[in-house]
């Protein structure tokens, strides 16, 4: 994760106006995209995360689910919900990212 992060520094360092962007787009597409209520977006957004194996990705959205109001249940729901169209070894390791985020 330590590497991760400090590439993700050095991006946002070197390439600012882009990641500004790219930062911006994704918000609007957040909040002005449609009429989703803000957990089901973050839900969302942990389904994607998860079925595309993007675990930064998906440990950043934990946190925001959770700082907006999704419950664990929620979010374990959600991941459990993209087994059947991803497959089951994908599901069980966006678990394991949900346990170690949560410190089980």
């Amino acid at each position: 994760m330590k590497e991760i992060d400090q590439n993700f520094q050095y991006f946002q360092k070197k390439y600012g106006s882009i990641y500004s962007a790219y930062e911006n787009f994704g918000k609007m597409v957040h909040q002005q995209g449609g009429p989703l209520p803000e957990k089901t977006r973050w839900l969302i957004k942990i389904a994607i995360s998860a079925a595309s194996e993007y675990s930064f990705a998906l440990r950043t959205h934990i946190k925001k689910a959770m700082d907006n109001g999704c419950t664990r249940e929620e979010i374990e729901h959600a991941i459990l919900l993209i087994a059947p169209s991803t497959g089951f070894p994908k599901m069980m390791e966006a678990i394991m990212i949900l346990r170690e985020e949560l410190g089980d």
